[in-house]
């Protein structure tokens, strides 16, 4: 099956970033527009049938831009196993034969050694059952993520870690980002510039790239005050809507503040 991101609830069907990003988007939050593939859909699509990937091509195109396709993984983003960089994101996705080949990686991602090991470590199913989000792609000036409670400390404080350009690069190890911490309510407690002398941004003929960043910007803070407060702003919704506690990626497209991602904070 294939659903609009709204209507993809059922994280057994739809994993579990879709069920988060389709509950989130019901609550008024600011996802970007996407599609969500069900685990079955997505190996049929693997399989190259022909329907499903007529339907995933037309849904593609109705989003008008180039795309990001993320796992959805069923178990993924739970409270228990978060998967956090075991399974595979595509981003500046273009194309036909580019959506069909970031469709084959993702789902191929959730049969890599180290994903099977992780699975077995927390005694989840051998077999995995991998769903996929489509997601319009956002130009992001900056992006990173945030914990409503430090995740080493266990404080009740928002924990933000922020850098130019695609959150990729603190995904992958490539900066250190700018790291902030705020009291609940907004209450800026420390701001601590990292080192961002590389950025991960879009290339034109598809994926990404890595750009240097000069000195006086890799130093300088990524985040002021008003998009500080945004950041409270989305945190106390995404509490408000969820419950508990949240661990959020996001990003901003100018003054835009996106959410790509929520899960509740795991230690696994």
């Amino acid at each position: 099956m294939i659903a609009g991101l709204h209507e993809a609830l059922h994280e057994a069907e739809f994993g579990g970033k879709a069920a988060q990003l389709g509950r989130a988007l019901r609550g008024g939050l600011p996802v970007p527009p996407g599609v969500a593939l069900s685990a079955g859909f997505v190996a049929r699509v693997v399989a190259g049938e022909g329907a499903a990937v007529d339907r995933l091509v037309e849904a593609f195109r109705a989003l008008d831009g180039p795309v990001a396709v993320r796992s959805s993984g069923v178990g993924e983003d739970g409270a228990a196993a978060s998967f956090a960089g075991q399974h595979a994101t595509e981003l500046n996705v273009r194309g036909r034969d580019g959506l069909l080949q970031a469709v084959r990686r993702v789902h191929a991602s959730a049969r890599t050694e180290a994903a099977l090991a992780y699975r077995r470590r927390l005694g989840l199913p051998p077999e995995p059952r991998m769903g996929i989000v489509v997601q319009r792609l956002v130009h992001a000036d900056c992006a990173g993520v945030l914990f409503t409670r430090n995740p080493a400390t266990g404080a009740d404080e928002r924990v933000v870690e922020a850098t130019w350009g695609l959150g990729e690069a603190v995904v992958a190890g490539l900066v250190t980002p700018d790291s902030y911490r705020m009291a609940r309510g907004g209450r800026v407690l420390e701001r601590r510039p990292g080192d961002k002398d590389v950025a991960i941004v879009w290339a034109e003929e598809g994926g990404t790239r890595e750009v240097e960043v000069e000195p006086e910007r890799a130093a300088a803070l990524c985040l002021d005050d008003a998009r500080l407060a945004a950041l409270e702003a989305l945190a106390a919704a995404c509490e408000a809507a969820f419950g508990g506690t949240q661990d959020l990626e996001w990003a901003f497209a100018g003054d835009r503040l996106v959410l790509l991602q929520r899960r509740a904070i795991t230690r696994g």
